[in-house]
């Protein structure tokens, strides 16, 4: 059952198959999960239009400078049509397609609250088992929904512009209390220092990046090894009680009968039962 890792077309299949929840996942994940462990894993969220892609782009050109292979998992809006990801591969990312040390993958959220597709710590674990040195997960960035990936990453980047109201926004959102380090992006447009000083006030990293001609990539990459140095050992037993939850979530979904659920929708609208009974009926079946 355990797929070849060892191309990148094998590992396209694997996440295929662990995306579309094809039969024989589950084993397969089983079968990786030994081999999974060693692979540092980046979020980097933040308000659209702060330069997310165009600064995982850079990150990516700075860790395979140094011979790392990297992994970066887009997570994009869904198509209300077909389910997939809207946006497909970054076209930002286009330039690391023809290098082999590079695996771009893109997946839709489907409706996933969180910023994050139900399937997207079992992709991550995949690439993880493949060998990837860097994993680097760039969510959708729609705000209030992206605590999740502060669950799933080792760190968290929240990526901001000057000019863009992003801290005003970004705070309605609630998305800085997930931050591990906050990155001014477009540092060269004005109230970027204002921006700074606006962040400084929660106590994390801020470091100010031109991603499109590379400027600041370097010290983030700096700062990014430190802070992963300086995580705490019981971090990872908190993530995993996160995932251990999604995960059981899940399969319980899965369990459910379309049919049964669509009867129960139909009773409960009918006023013929409430909808907590049925939920606690489900529960002890």
């Amino acid at each position: 059952m355990a797929t070849d890792l060892n191309n990148l077309r094998a590992i396209a299949r694997a996440c295929t198959r662990v995306e579309n929840r094809s039969p024989g996942h589950e084993q397969l994940l089983k079968e990786l999960f030994p081999q999974s462990g060693r692979a540092f894993t980046l979020g980097i969220t933040g308000a659209p239009g702060a330069g997310k892609s165009s600064l995982t782009s850079a990150l990516v050109s700075a860790l395979r400078a140094r011979e790392l292979r990297v992994a970066v998992i887009a997570v994009d809006p869904t198509s209300p049509f077909t389910g997939g990801a809207l946006l497909g591969d970054r076209i930002r990312m286009q330039a690391h397609h023809a290098d082999p040390g590079v695996f771009i993958r893109s997946m839709a959220t489907r409706g996933a609250l969180g910023g994050l597709a139900p399937a997207t710590h079992d992709l991550a674990l995949v690439l993880d088992a493949a060998g990837f040195d860097w994993i680097l997960i760039e969510t959708v960035g729609v705000g209030q929904d992206e605590v999740d990936i502060a669950r799933l990453a080792h760190l968290t980047a929240v990526v901001l512009a000057p000019g863009m109201g992003d801290s005003v926004q970004a705070i309605k959102a609630g998305i800085l209390e997930i931050a591990d380090l906050f990155v001014i992006n477009k540092a060269d447009l004005p109230g970027a220092a204002q921006l700074e000083t606006d962040l400084s006030d929660w106590g994390k990293p801020v470091l100010q990046t031109i991603a499109t001609t590379a400027d600041g990539i370097e010290a983030l990459f700096q700062k990014t090894i430190e802070l992963r140095h300086a995580l705490p050992p019981d971090r990872a037993i908190d993530h995993w009680a996160f995932r251990l939850r999604r995960m059981y979530a899940e399969r319980q979904q899965l369990r459910l009968d379309s049919g049964a659920v669509l009867a129960a929708a139909r009773r409960v609208a009918g006023r013929e039962a409430d909808p907590y009974t049925i939920i606690e009926e489900w529960l002890k079946a």
